[in-house]
């Protein structure tokens, strides 16, 4: 036996059923110093017991940081909980036990001594208030012993040891069930042999996804997974979305992404539209014959939805659209457009909001829009290609009075939050997705670069980044399964959606940047597929809300409940 190989032994010999326990046992201790940081952010933010909005805003570094405080410990569980059912499945080896002892022992130890909320900004539980002296207290006994045979050196070492082989592999079992397995297994072909040979050069030539590949997603019920099977689709829930997402975005995020604006434009039909909406469209979504795009962003309003100036003016049996929309994916290849746009302008915010299903002839780079009152321009964009993106403007375009979306005015932001959730999941999902990626590309390179007479992964700096992406993955996909799991349970999930995306986003462009570093100079080259991965990942703190936006989200959610 290698000492590698001894040390892994011995390693998981302390582990195993032995190691949930001692995990679990330091949860009790951070769930009291959050419910401590959650209780001093509360008196901080709040006036006469109620929440200000003027004080949230001027405290934004601890109440962000409590959401990633939050996002951190939920992951942490979730961890956990995987764990427990692997073991009960006894599919708990060493591997899975090594991946959970870094990652969990890596996120325990974030939280006591800081955690990233982006590469400048680290959110400390001092900054909430809390004392050296309870923090001394607080680290001793279960988090003393979880911390000192957690993500150490002998850890890494160990896991190290299963990235020689099996480049393609993902390491470690993500927990699913036999349905979910021989899904992703079909979708990993598909893949493995129509996206990832031909993905970098669509990235560099800028180039459309081939409608071939299109079709085969829609062959394979990609685009209506999630739809009932009576409008056509295959009934399936959102984690069966997260897997296949995941998949797709590992060999592009051009195709991973593909099936947003399908889910989207679902989730507004089936929660906000009429009988005969459902009945026409749905079906021809779940087929792919139609190709969907949402409508919502506009140049000067970002996040700021409630400032929207597109307007929707009636005209007999037409509503005439005006106005500009701004980074609208695929729009030149859709049939199908989710607009928001203001029906009464009288009505401010939100309030005067309507939704409508504006129809338009495909285009093509020669004529992208080939329809009346519709005209565009492309936005070059480091990465995430294959669809587009653009700058659209409206002049008078006319929609059916029809199309309205439930045929009700002033509920389109309504029914466009009912979205938010599934989104932000596969939004989540992709991440995981690109992460996973980055650490195929990162494993490849390090075992086949040669350098002073051995690979590059015989370095431990350069070992230890890919354990450590490996082990950050695994905390967010398990975190972006759990918010599935709510979301297909039927219960409120924006909370879990918020942080599954939150983390999500930040472990991918982590996993880029160091599957990069490890390339070198040669990350830099565009002729490396890492260059293209870093500049997908980049987007993914950006869109379905950007991270700040996403922690003042689940911030007013834990403060709310608080109060």
């Amino acid at each position: 036996m290698s000492a590698i190989a001894a040390l892994k032994e011995e390693r998981v010999s302390l582990a195993a059923d032995e190691l949930i326990a001692k995990a679990l046992a330091t949860i009790p201790v951070i769930e009291r110093l959050y419910a401590r940081a959650e209780k001093n952010v509360s008196d901080r933010v709040s006036r006469d017991n109620k929440l200000s909005s003027e004080l949230l805003e001027r405290e934004q570094h601890i109440t962000h940081g409590l959401a990633w405080l939050a996002t951190t410990i939920q992951a942490m569980r979730e961890c956990l909980n995987s764990a427990s059912r692997l073991m009960e499945e006894n599919k708990f080896g060493p591997i899975e036990t090594l991946i959970t002892q870094i990652g969990f022992g890596e996120y325990l130890a974030q939280v006591f001594h800081g955690i990233a909320m982006s590469q400048g900004e680290i959110i400390r539980l001092s900054d909430f208030g809390i004392s050296a002296q309870t923090l001394l207290q607080a680290m001793e006994g279960p988090v003393e012993a979880m911390l000192a045979i957690g993500n150490i050196p002998e850890n890494r070492l160990a896991l190290a040891h299963y990235l020689t082989s099996d480049h393609g592999s993902t390491i470690g079992d993500a927990g699913l069930d036999e349905t979910l397995e021989a899904i992703r297994s079909e979708i990993s072909k598909f893949a493995e042999s129509e996206v990832a040979p031909y993905a970098h050069d669509w990235h560099l030539k800028n180039a459309y996804i081939p409608l071939e590949v299109v079709k085969g997603l829609a062959d394979m019920g990609v685009f209506g997974l999630t739809l009932p099977e009576e409008y056509g689709g295959m009934g399936l829930g959102k984690v069966a979305m997260c897997v296949v997402t995941e998949e797709l975005t590992r060999a592009y995020i051009g195709v991973g992404s593909l099936g947003t604006r399908s889910e989207i434009a679902s989730e507004l039909i089936l929660g906000g539209g009429t009988a005969a909406q459902k009945e026409k469209y749905l079906p021809l979504i779940a087929s792919g014959e139609i190709l969907p795009t949402a409508v919502f962003t506009e140049p000067n309003t970002g996040s700021d939805l409630a400032s929207l100036r597109t307007r929707a003016v009636q005209d007999g049996d037409v509503y005439k659209i005006s106005g500009n929309k701004t980074w609208i994916t695929h729009p030149v290849r859709a049939d199908l457009m989710t607009i928001l746009a203001r029906t009464n302008p009288n009505e401010p915010g939100y309030r005067g909001l309507s939704m409508f299903l504006a129809e338009k002839p495909r285009g093509d780079d020669a004529t992208p829009f080939p329809v009346k009152g519709l005209t565009g321009g492309e936005i070059e964009v480091l990465g995430y290609r294959g669809m587009k993106e653009y700058e659209l403007a409206f002049d008078q375009f006319e929609v059916k009075a029809e199309n309205l979306l439930g045929e009700v005015e002033g509920q389109g932001f309504k029914q466009l939050m009912q979205t938010f959730e599934s989104a932000r999941i596969q939004t989540a999902a992709r991440a995981v997705g690109l992460a996973q990626c980055a650490i195929d590309l990162a494993r490849r390179y390090a075992n086949e670069r040669i350098q002073f007479g051995k690979p590059l992964l015989a370095f431990p700096r350069v070992s230890d980044k890919i354990v450590m992406m490996i082990a950050e993955t695994h905390m967010a996909r398990q975190l972006t399964y759990f918010s599935a799991r709510s979301k297909d349970e039927g219960r409120r999930c924006d909370l879990e959606a918020g942080m599954a995306k939150l983390l999500g986003a930040r472990v991918a462009w982590s996993a880029a940047d160091n599957a990069l570093q490890i390339h070198g100079g040669n990350g830099f080259a565009l002729e490396y597929p890492i260059s293209r991965v870093l500049c997908d990942a980049r987007i993914l703190n950006i869109f379905e809300g950007a991270a700040e936006i996403q922690a003042q989200v689940i911030a007013r959610r834990l403060l709310d409940g608080a109060n």
